[in-house]
């Protein structure tokens, strides 16, 4: 008997037991994909005239695929990059059903075969010394909440902590004794530990003095004493580099997030001279390849590898003007 080809069930199952039992993903990821998902039958609902519920694997080839993937960059204005995530969801789909359909692997290896797009990637960002100093001083420290944003800030720039992992920490992840350090539980559920520094540890001491809120476990809540949502951390990061512009100029136009303090520890850290391995394992990188985006981020950097170097020696020459077609042909 053959297995049945009903899309409900199988994505039903992709979802439960592959993602959540096998291979216990993040939060974050099954949002990722549950949302790329929703996107998707909606636009399959549109195209094939079937409600979700009716749709057979058969239904779901490449050339639709394609057309649902087309259709987030020309009509939702996704970026390559965003485009590229939505499609790793559905290979990921696509190959949990080589497992249990092998009977369609021509039309599961066709969807396989489609390829993420190429795209510039850009420099990566991150702040200076002076921008950090005036984005910490912008929190009124008078207030709990000028308090807490203030404790958030340093510790996330000098832990270089990812968003779900700062917002999910606890009291109790805290060591504020010798060794001190914040233990999470980063990407793939690694479990790592991220040293502070006796600044943090003093910022963070006069913190957990203050009246907990809710039930008390979480290390930076929201004022309901729940945990702080994405949007919650954006707006207050957005607020204090507004108010910090005052003081320094160059934060005008800046976009703060937590991912841009992150990558703010990753060069000074590099600077410093430590190896890229120890960045990989403090920021929990999967590999040490990942580190290497920041290399070519700092020109501090580039500019003393050229001090060490030496220039070669060029002569001013006449200007001769080079041959009409030639020219004509370079200027294509």
């Amino acid at each position: 008997m053959s297995p049945s080809t009903d899309l409900a069930p199988l994505l039903e199952r992709f979802f439960t037991r592959r993602l959540m039992q096998e291979r216990r993903v993040s939060p974050h990821t099954i949002g990722s994909y549950r949302d790329t998902f929703r996107l998707f039958l909606k636009f399959a609902e549109q195209r094939l005239h079937k409600a979700p519920c009716r749709l057979l694997f058969e239904d779901v080839d490449a050339p639709l695929v394609t057309a649902f993937l087309d259709h987030l960059e020309k009509q939702r204005s996704l970026s390559v990059r965003s485009r590229n995530l939505r499609l790793t969801a559905v290979h990921s789909f696509f190959r949990y059903m080589a497992y249990e359909l092998p009977t369609h692997s021509a039309q599961i290896q066709r969807v396989l075969a489609i390829p993420s797009k190429r795209f510039t990637r850009t420099l990566v960002r991150f702040l200076t010394r002076p921008e950090v100093d005036a984005l910490l001083a912008a929190p009124d420290q008078r207030t709990w909440i000028g308090r807490r944003d203030h404790a958030f800030i340093l510790t996330a720039v000098q832990t270089g902590l990812r968003l779900s992992e700062i917002t999910a920490a606890t009291r109790e992840d805290l060591l504020l004794g010798t060794g001190a350090h914040i233990r999470v539980i980063g990407k793939g559920r690694k479990e790592r530990c991220t040293p502070l520094a006796k600044p943090t540890v003093a910022v963070l001491k006069a913190w957990l003095r203050q009246p907990p809120r809710g039930d008390g476990r979480l290390l930076f809540p929201n004022v309901k004493g729940g945990r702080l949502s994405v949007h919650g951390v954006q707006y207050m990061l957005a607020k204090h580099a507004a108010n910090a512009t005052s003081v320094c100029s160059s934060l005008k136009g800046k976009r703060v997030t937590v991912h841009l303090l992150r990558h703010t520890m990753a060069l000074r850290l590099l600077e410093a001279g430590v190896d890229r391995a120890v960045i990989a394992l403090w920021l929990g990188h999967e590999s040490v390849e990942t580190t290497q985006i920041y290399l070519e981020a700092t020109l501090a950097m580039k500019e003393k590898a050229l001090a060490k170097t030496v220039p070669p020696q060029g002569r001013p020459q006449l200007f001769r003007p080079g041959d009409r077609l030639l020219s004509f042909l370079n200027s294509l």
